[in-house]
Formats: C-alpha cells, sequence, structure tokens
C-alpha cells in the first residue's frame, strides 16, 4: 500500500496545526494513528523519549521531521501520519521543520521502504514541499501525492 493509501486509510492528514511545542505535535500526529488502531498510544511516548535520548536526527534542512520509535514500541500496523504546521518549530534543538511525518513500521518491509522512499522524492522536488505547505484541505493533499 502506498503512503497516500496509507494516510487516505487512517485518516492521518492534518493541515494548518498551529503549535509550538514538537512533543504535542508528536502527540497530535500520533493520535488518528491511535484512534484507528494502527499502533498503541504508548508509541508516541517512545518517540518523544527516543528524540529526547538521541537528538532530533529525523529533521531534514527541507524543513520535514520524520520522527519514528522501532517497532516492538508499539506498532500494529504500517503506517504514516501528515501534520502540515503553520509555522516552522524546533524539535529539540533541531532545524526548523513544519511538514512532520510521523511513521510507524512493523519491521523494515517493502512497503515503509517504499514510503521513505516516496519521501525521499517529494524532499527532491521543491514544487511538491511548496504545494503541500499551500494546501488547506486534505483533497489537495491527496492530489499532490
Amino acid at each position: 500500500m502506498s503512503i497516500k493509501q496509507l494516510l487516505i486509510e487512517a485518516n492521518a492528514i492534518q493541515l494548518g496545526v498551529k503549535e509550538q511545542d514538537w512533543q504535542r505535535v508528536i502527540t497530535l500526529a500520533a493520535q488518528p494513528l491511535v484512534t484507528q488502531g494502527y499502533i498503541e498510544a504508548s508509541y508516541c511516548q517512545a518517540v518523544i523519549n527516543n528524540t529526547l535520548a538521541h537528538g532530533a536526527y529525523y529533521v531534514f534542512d527541507e524543513g520535514i521531521a520524520i520522527p519514528h520509535a522501532r517497532p516492538e514500541c508499539g506498532v500494529i500496523k504500517n503506517c504514516f501520519s501528515l501534520v502540515v504546521l503553520d509555522q516552522p518549530i524546533a524539535f529539540q534543538g533541531s532545524e526548523k521543520a513544519d511538514i512532520v511525518i510521523l511513521f510507524g513500521a512493523t519491521s523494515s518491509d517493502d512497503h515503509i521502504e517504499a514510503g521513505l522512499r516516496a519521501i525521499v522524492e517529494w524532499l527532491d522536488n521543491p514544487q511538491t514541499m511548496a504545494k503541500l505547505r499551500a494546501a488547506t484541505q486534505r483533497q489537495q493533499v491527496v492530489e499532490i501525492l
């Protein structure tokens, strides 16, 4: 299943989010995945703890953050959640990001690798990134992806 399909299935696209606290952003990104049964609630805290212990190594210069934790930290099914912030924020002292893609993987399988490859393609395409940042409706994001 593609990242687009996973986002739609989990109802996990949030746009124009006004939040400055990185831990709260991770919680917001995780919420639809918890609600839909893709991850356990503990996964969110595992992502936060991982960031506190190892830093926000998942934030890229292009303003995109891809927070995650290990499969055994509460992943039930492979999943992605997209949050577009109204203003970029730093994650634990990192560069600032305004596009947050939380993911959970049951293992490092082809489906998640394909999703991560798609994200890397977004990073390489400034027009796609600009369209994501400008999107105001879920359907616009679906069309972009």
